[in-house]
């Protein structure tokens, strides 16, 4: 049977400030347009983790940056 590890990584809005979605104050979120630089942003944090084994489970998105949740087959014991 495989087994599975899990992470949980919070990135603060400071770091995506316009990456997918802009939120209002109530955390109420929207799609708007999305600068390249901040394309890049993302696809480096899912490039890095990638590489380590890492797969995105899920992106939440809210008024203070985002969570991402990772998954990725344990190794042996």
């Amino acid at each position: 049977m495989k087994k599975f590890e899990y992470e949980i990584t919070l990135h603060p809005a400071a770091e995506f400030n316009q990456v997918a979605y802009f939120c209002n104050e109530s955390g109420q979120c929207n799609l708007e347009e999305v600068p390249q630089n901040q394309v890049k942003v993302l696809e480096g944090l899912l490039n890095q983790k990638g590489q380590a084994g890492w797969n995105l489970v899920q992106l939440s998105f809210g008024k203070d940056g985002l969570m991402a949740f990772w998954k990725r087959k344990m190794k042996k014991d």
